[in-house]
């Protein structure tokens, strides 16, 4: 293909971002936004797989059978997630194997927030309320993205994470407005998960390498910096009805800005637990290959099945 034929082809897929056309796997796209757009979706995929662990951690202690049935519907939608995801990557032409490959390598990231502990029943509460929380508002503009199937993909997954973000809210509710320890124990679960909750919009807008071309292409319809300041300001309102404190000193609204203020976020921890010197980023690695290599079986015996169906097929049509 000559460079006027590519130069021409670039243009006309410019011309259909401009007119927010969905971008669809048949269609002529630009080697980088195919890249682009397998480096997000898998980074979102494999945030969805690594985010069931430390919930899953919680299935045996949840306190009543209820909160257990809860949490285990919430930990198979986030299997259904990555699924919906994966299978939207696959259609830029990349394997669910390589996929996996990347994450188990360590060279696709997934969502800092996940190498973080839970420690008590509350961070059942703030992962919903807080994580949940800040995935909806970065994932609703993503239904809006120009990439035909991540858009549909996410009309289904931010319905679902609604639902978890209310759990996780009423679960700091119920414990705000039980014993004084168990107030104790939301207020201390927030302390520990906010900071790590704005970590997870990703980079200052400044030091963030991919944001202005996914901008540019409708991968992102908001900035780094602008999801994080809506996340506060929808936020800080509930805590206040919780009763908790967030904890920033410097948090303040301002009148002229009608936004939150808030203090300086640790930009070091952020980059430490990204390269995976985090406090569960070995664990979560090794529970995922292990848990890969474990089902391989599993595969193999549904492929086999999958086979065996299609030999018969065959015999029949004979």
């Amino acid at each position: 293909m000559s460079e006027n034929e590519i130069k021409s082809l670039e243009e006309m897929f410019e011309a259909r971002i401009a007119r927010d056309e969905k971008i669809e796997p048949k269609d002529w796209m630009p080697e980088k936004y195919r890249k682009t757009h397998i480096r997000q979706i898998s980074q979102h995929a494999h945030s969805e797989i690594v985010g069931m662990l430390p919930e899953g951690n919680w299935i045996t202690r949840a306190p009543s059978l209820r909160r257990k049935v809860a949490l285990l519907a919430k930990i198979q939608d986030e299997g259904g997630h990555g699924l919906y995801l994966y299978s939207a990557c696959e259609t830029l032409g990349i394997s669910r194997d390589e996929l996996f490959e990347q994450l188990h390598s360590g060279e696709a990231k997934y969502s800092s927030i996940f190498n973080y502990p839970t420690l008590t029943w509350a961070d059942m509460g703030s992962v919903g309320w807080l994580v949940d929380g800040a995935a909806i508002i970065n994932q609703v503009a993503l239904m809006g993205t120009s990439y035909g199937p991540y858009s549909r993909a996410m009309v289904r997954i931010c319905k679902e994470e609604s639902f978890h973000q209310r759990q996780g809210y009423e679960i700091l509710l119920t414990l705000c407005n039980g014993t004084p320890e168990q107030k104790a124990m939301a207020q201390d679960s927030l302390n520990r998960w906010w900071w790590p909750s704005l970590m997870m919009f990703g980079p200052r807008d400044a030091e963030s390498p991919n944001t202005e071309q996914s901008v540019k292409w409708k991968l992102k319809r908001k900035t780094n910096d602008e999801l994080r300041q809506q996340f506060i300001d929808q936020t800080v309102p509930q805590a206040e009805i919780l009763g908790l404190t967030i904890p920033d000193p410097q948090l303040k609204w301002n009148e002229e800005r009608k936004h939150y203020d808030f203090g300086e976020i640790d930009w070091n921890e952020f980059w430490q637990v990204v390269k995976g010197h985090g406090p569960c980023n070995k664990q979560r690695i090794a529970a995922r290959v292990n848990a890969h290599e474990n089902g391989k079986w599993v595969r193999d015996a549904a492929m086999a099945y999958a086979e065996k169906q299609e030999e018969k097929k065959l015999e029949q049509a004979i």
